[in-house]
C-alpha cells in the first residue's frame, strides 16, 4: 500500500467557506504574484475577507527548476511589488536551511549506519 493511503482515505469535500478566486500577474522574467480574492459559492466577491498575494518564482539548479513561494504581506498590487524580492530572498534562506538541515541528517543516518559494521576480531 502506498503511503498516501486507500482512496477512501482521501476527502475530495470542497470547502465552500474557504473560497478564492485567483488573478496572476507577471513580468515574464522572475516575479510571478498571485492575488486571491475571496468569493461565495455562488461567485460573487466575499466584501467580509480581505484578498491576500502570493509570491513565486523558480531558480534553475544543476538539479532542475527550484520553486520558491512565500506570502506577500500587502494590501495592494503596488505593495506587493515592493514586498516581493525581499520575501523571496527570506523564503530562498529557508529553503537553503532546509536542504542543509535534510544533509545533515542524511550524514548523520549514514554514520549510524556506518558504526553498525561489527568487524570480526574487535
Amino acid at each position: 500500500m502506498s503511503d498516501l493511503g486507500t482512496q477512501r482515505d482521501i476527502d475530495f469535500t470542497v470547502d465552500k467557506s474557504n473560497l478564492y478566486r485567483e488573478e496572476s500577474i507577471t513580468d515574464l522574467k522572475a516575479a510571478v504574484i498571485r492575488r486571491l480574492v475571496p468569493v461565495r459559492p455562488d461567485g460573487s466577491e466575499d466584501t467580509s475577507r480581505a484578498p491576500f498575494f502570493v509570491g513565486t518564482t523558480q531558480l534553475m539548479t544543476p538539479e532542475g527548476p527550484l520553486p520558491i513561494q512565500a506570502r506577500l504581506m500587502a494590501n495592494t498590487l503596488a505593495e506587493a511589488f515592493e514586498e516581493f524580492p525581499s520575501a523571496m530572498q527570506q523564503a530562498l534562506q529557508e529553503v537553503i536551511a532546509q536542504i542543509q538541515e535534510m544533509r545533515q541528517q542524511q550524514a548523520s543516518k549514514k554514520r549510524t549506519e556506518q558504526s553498525r559494521i561489527i568487524v570480526p576480531g574487535r
